[in-house]
């Protein structure tokens, strides 16, 4: 009789715990497919979550690099795909800019203090950009709620913060838009 009540207590203890640790997981409610596509004929980076919302982030307008193969098209496609193999290597939970061989860029990191480096950089910026201006304008959620995608060019923002922005939390809370 005691025999099977261990048995019992312990079956129970090990549903309990197994049941603990499934709902401690980290939820992957927020699956994201990054693509280039067009807004009224301007290269776009859009992001589709798992829910459906449609999101263009950012519109390829700049013409930084004139004369070089780096035209807007081009630039879409290949930030659209570091994107894609940054979040599908689970290295961008965070957006967050830079500096990468004296130039300002936008890199997916895993961690906020993390440095960006050719393994995580998602597109460099225009010369004498401030790139927390640029990563705060590019991600600003008020924007995107009134359908707006960003331009990609240098920002206008003076705050000295450096930015972090959250991708999850980002896409979660990011607005539906059509498309």
């Amino acid at each position: 009789m005691k025999l099977r009540l261990f048995a019992s207590v312990l079956t129970g203890f090990a549903i309990a715990i197994g049941t603990t640790i499934t709902l401690n997981q980290p939820s992957n409610a927020v699956n994201a497919t990054f693509r280039c596509g067009k807004t009224n004929g301007v290269p776009t980076t859009f992001v589709r979550t798992q829910d459906g919302k449609n999101l263009p982030m950012i519109r390829w307008v700049s013409d930084i690099f004139r004369g070089t193969k780096l035209t807007p098209q081009h630039r879409c496609q290949e930030v659209s795909r570091r994107f894609q193999s940054n979040y599908d290597n689970g290295t961008l939970r965070y957006i967050k800019a830079g500096m990468l061989n004296g130039q300002a860029v936008v890199c997916a990191t895993t961690q906020k203090d993390a440095a960006c480096s050719d393994k995580n950089l998602l597109f460099t910026l225009g010369r004498g950009s401030d790139p927390d201006a640029t990563v705060r304008k590019l991600f600003d959620r008020r924007a995107l709620a009134a359908g707006k995608a960003v331009n990609q060019v240098g920002g206008g923002d003076n705050s000295n913060e450096p930015v972090n922005i959250d991708v999850e939390a980002y896409l979660y809370f990011a607005p539906s838009t059509a498309q």
